[in-house]
């Protein structure tokens, strides 16, 4: 029967959160707790020597930092050990280990770094250690790398080569197949580990899958106290450890797990909530790394289809190595949609032809100086133009579109405008959710790829009314960005960058404005700070 251990790795993996700033209380009471627990392994945190010490952060300069913080806890009989991310600490740091309050030492490191890493783990063998090889983003692996690592795994004979699903990729096949190549080919004296992510919400039953195989082997599963960790966290060792009681005899006092939840996890959780949500499931998905779709999301122009088309397209050499540039690259190419707008631009040329035009955007005077506005419209009769919202307060013969994530929200707004006549001018990028636009105007000759802003929706409008020949606006509720005010007559329209890049988004428009002067006279009838 094998030989099962559980590893908690909270106060380590659990510290992305947090910075491993838990407080040197919440660390004792948290280390207390789960070893009163019996748990088989605790990982109690970094090892770094570009950090100086902080008795309140379980990331460690050197290996003499973890009897300074965990030195007084009876730690009965559980293996403690900490993690090198290969690189950031250097054996001049380690002391041997019959000098060190740890037992172990884990050493994750990227799939290129194989041969230095593992060689590394050779030298912390060498002092005394029990060693653990971290394969981390085990999916990137070929089968013929991961015998490749299996090679140099066997010449140095750690305690024990762990698969780590770094994204959370890995489904049941998947993970049978790797574990499988690994029982196979690694020496039978060392274990095999699995550390998961939650982004499939997996964890728990693949720790099961892996538990079930018929080997021989030591096997060890990393979990994490309410399965706190980055991303969309790991296992659950509350669960775990029930699984693993009643399945295999096991007898993990769960008890003091919840009470350490209860006590000092929720703290945080409250405050820095972690788990499986769309986000991280997007990034599992499409096996990619999930600050492509921070980077995405953050745009705030693309509804989930869009962003889910261009995850598809990165290449398998960047899925797992992001690279800003690179999505920015896709995210232009996928937003410069071409399509042959020139009937449309006649048509409405010959629409807006001779007539007072008025823009309307979502700033706060839209409400504020409502007044202003309504005399405008009395006194002129304009042709009213709103820019991704509907104007409860106005009627509008035309709603620009050119933000797909904007178009959503006023899908039924513009189901009722459509029966008072109201027509929509889309852009090409955004994609119809029942029959057609009126106008499609091509997005890719709207954008401005040389510029800081790519998409500003009212630049974008104003390139498009000079294409169909307009030549005079005037202007309302577009108001500027200001760094202390909301920006929007409507909170939930607020981008979360909006304050942030004021100053950059204001100069923009103002800068876009003074090179189109001399083709269009635009007018501002509200307060904005978008004068040249």
């Amino acid at each position: 029967m094998n030989r099962i251990s559980l590893l908690d790795c909270t106060l380590r993996d659990g510290g992305y959160i947090n910075d491993w700033n838990f407080g040197h209380d919440e660390l004792i009471c948290l280390y207390e707790r789960i070893v009163s627990s019996s748990v088989d392994i605790i990982e109690v945190g970094f090892l770094d020597d570009r950090r100086t010490f902080d008795i309140n952060r379980s990331i460690m300069p050197d290996t003499d930092s973890v009897e300074r913080i965990y030195g007084r806890v009876d730690r009965r009989k559980a293996m403690i050990v900490g993690m090198i991310d290969y690189g950031t600490c250097s054996l001049s740091h380690i002391s041997k280990c019959e000098d060190s309050y740890l037992d172990g030492i884990r050493v994750i490191f990227k799939k290129h770094m194989m041969q230095e890493a593992v060689a590394f783990c050779g030298e912390l063998k060498k002092l005394g250690y029990q060693v653990f090889v971290q394969a981390v983003s085990i999916t990137s692996y070929s089968d013929e790398e991961l015998r490749k690592l299996i090679s140099l795994v066997n010449e140095v004979e750690p305690y024990a080569v762990s698969l780590v699903d770094t994204y959370g990729l890995l489904h049941q096949d998947s993970l049978l197949h790797y574990f499988n190549i690994m029982d196979n080919k690694v020496k039978p004296g060392i274990g095999i580990g699995y550390h998961s992510h939650n982004n499939f919400q997996l964890g728990f039953a693949n720790c099961i899958d892996m538990l079930e195989t018929k080997s021989d082997r030591h096997l060890i599963v990393d979990a994490t106290l309410y399965g706190m960790g980055k991303s969309a966290g790991n296992t659950p060792i509350e669960l775990l450890a029930m699984h693993l009681n009643n399945r295999f005899g096991k007898n993990y006092d769960i008890s003091q797990l919840l009470e350490a939840i209860d006590g000092n996890i929720m703290k945080i959780y409250k405050k820095h909530p972690w788990g499986y949500n769309l986000f991280y499931y997007l990034a599992a998905s499409n096996n990619c790394h999930p600050n492509y779709v921070k980077a995405l999301m953050d745009k705030h122009t693309l509804s989930m289809k869009s962003i889910n088309n261009i995850l598809a397209n990165i290449c398998n050499e960047k899925k797992l190595l992001f690279d800003a540039n690179y999505i920015e690259g896709l995210y232009v190419e996928y937003q410069s949609c071409e399509c042959d707008d020139s009937e449309d631009l006649n048509n409405l040329s010959h629409n807006l032809s001779g007539k007072k035009i008025l823009l309307l955007g979502p700033g706060q005077t839209i409400q504020s100086e409502e007044t202003i506005i309504r005399e405008f419209i009395d006194n002129n009769n304009p042709v009213v133009i709103s820019t991704n919202f509907i104007p409860g307060a106005f009627h509008v013969e035309y709603v620009f579109v050119s933000n797909s994530r904007r178009y959503i929200h006023i899908l039924n707004d513009l189901k009722e405008y459509k029966n008072r006549e109201t027509k929509v001018i889309a852009t090409s990028n955004v994609t119809e959710a029942q029959g057609a636009f009126d106008f499609v105007l091509n997005n890719a000759a709207l954008l401005d790829l040389e510029g800081s802003v790519t998409d500003h929706s009212f630049v974008m409008l104003l390139r498009a009314l000079l294409r169909v020949g307009v030549a005079d606006v005037s202007c309302a509720g577009f108001d500027g960005y200001s760094e202390d005010d909301e920006n929007y007559y409507k909170p939930d329209m607020e981008y979360w960058f909006s304050r942030r890049k004021a100053k950059e988004f204001n100069k923009y428009v103002i800068d876009e404005l003074s090179s189109m002067k001399d083709r269009l006279k635009v007018t501002f009838i509200t307060t904005t700070k978008y004068m040249y």
